[in-house]
């Protein structure tokens, strides 16, 4: 006969794998052509100049240079104005 031992209460302790996102290269440091400078869930940081946006929200470097982060003002749909982070890629 099978054998099966009573898993009761341990059923919902497995956990998921870690997802190792946020800021990979930091302000000022050098990048090279590819590099993923910023993984996250949703678009909490900006592309901006030198840098793209891939379809998982990951931000890379096009170009090689130097990080620059900076913010920029938006407006959104219901009036207020937001800050957002955006990253630029400088060349050096």
């Amino acid at each position: 006969m099978a054998h099966r031992k009573a898993g009761g209460t341990a059923k919902n302790l497995r956990d998921s794998n870690p997802k190792y996102l946020g800021v990979k290269i930091a302000d000022g440091q050098k990048v090279e052509a590819g590099q993923i400078i910023v993984r996250q869930r949703g678009t909490k940081t900006m592309a901006g100049e030198g840098a793209g946006l891939g379809k998982d929200h990951t931000i890379f470097a096009k170009i090689s240079g130097i990080v620059k982060f900076t913010t920029k003002r938006k407006k959104s749909f219901t009036g207020r104005t937001v800050e957002r982070k955006v990253v630029n890629v400088v060349s050096a």
